[in-house]
């Protein structure tokens, strides 16, 4: 393969703002297509940008792209990632990476059957803290992961535009759409473990009553959505997970937040320092400098483009992204039916 030929299926805010200018600066890439629902912003952006074709339907694109860029509502992430590849066409899918845990298991599926790459575009585990807190976990400073705290709080920033407060489009809101990035990323660093329990409550008081929003105006009386969650997980080999995100908080500044307490020292991301203790001293480690030359969006399509081009593993496995889609499932069915969720 010379050039991979690439085709974005979804050209909103998340294509045009990151994908499509990301991709432009590989020389490996060529970008054939666009396709949306929305005929008329897909040639505006084509044109903008010199993308030769514009489909209406997908499938008339097929013939013209190796691979596919779905940046849809997340309806439809699995049916159209499904179709591609049975086609032939490698996915990079945007997040969440379906609505259910039985649409993650048809993708798995479609991926294994046709021999392609399916790559859920969970974008934190390229940032620069998340490559260090890595390196550290796997160099056993911190030992076995115990305990993990997570935090992921905007504070009154639900978005004004799109279809983010959709139940039917969306599947959910502040989770689904924010909160499962630090809830990836967190399961990312604690290794290979499986959610075994969740235990969860949801709220959408906050953004039903007229107060100031930050990201723009929406309808208040068409949110069906949830804009905050508590939520306790327990995985396979005994770890712990205490977890809460919110697109409205009542709190001073936003917040984006994880420490895991492991069996030899403990560990926080953002912003990065180990904490440590022995028979008479406690210390805190600060790290100054990371050395990471891209940004998270280049090294995502890189990582993309490599496992096309040279069969190299993909940092965000379709396994690993559906035990993410898991535990939001079951937060939601938790917090529906006020009980504890068995996996």
């Amino acid at each position: 393969m010379s050039k991979i030929r690439l085709g974005f299926i979804g050209v909103g805010g998340i294509a045009t703002g990151r994908h499509i200018p990301t991709f432009r600066t590989f020389d490996e890439v060529e970008i054939m297509a666009v396709q949306d629902i929305n005929q008329e912003r897909a040639m505006k952006v084509a044109n903008e940008l010199g993308i030769p074709e514009v489909f209406s339907e997908i499938e008339d694109m097929y013939p013209y792209v190796d691979a596919v860029v779905v940046s849809t509502p997340n309806k439809y992430h699995a049916p159209i990632a499904i179709d591609a590849m049975n086609h032939g066409k490698h996915v990079l899918c945007e997040k969440p990476m379906a609505m259910t845990t039985e649409e993650c298991n048809a993708m798995i599926e479609a991926e294994e059957e046709n021999g392609v790459k399916l790559h859920i575009a969970y974008h934190y585990r390229f940032m620069k803290e998340a490559i260090a807190a890595k390196k550290v976990i796997e160099r056993g400073t911190i030992g076995e992961p115990l305990v993990v705290r997570v935090k992921g709080l905007r504070r009154r920033k639900v978005p004004g535009w799109g279809v983010f407060i959709n139940q039917e489009l969306q599947g959910g809101g502040a989770l689904i759409d924010y909160g499962c990035h630090l809830l990836d990323l967190a399961m990312y660093l604690m290794g290979e473990v499986k959610p075994v329990e969740v235990s969860s409550a949801t709220y959408n008081h906050l953004s039903r009553s007229n107060t100031v929003n930050e990201w723009g105006q929406f309808n208040r009386d068409a949110f069906e959505v949830e804009d905050h969650v508590s939520a306790f997980i327990r995985f396979n080999n005994g770890a712990s997970m205490l977890f809460e995100t919110s697109w409205a908080a009542n709190i001073p500044e936003d917040e984006n937040h994880i420490s895991i307490s492991g069996a030899k020292a403990g560990l926080d991301v953002f912003d990065m320092k180990v904490n440590q203790a022995d028979e008479d001293l406690m210390t805190t480690m600060r790290i100054d400098y990371i050395k990471v030359d891209e940004t998270y969006s280049r090294l995502q399509a890189e990582n993309f483009i490599s496992a096309i081009k040279y069969n190299t593993p993909l940092t965000v496995k379709s396994t690993e992204a559906k035990e993410v889609s898991k535990i939001i499932e079951a937060i939601y069915l938790s917090s529906k039916e006020q009980r504890s969720i068995r996996l």
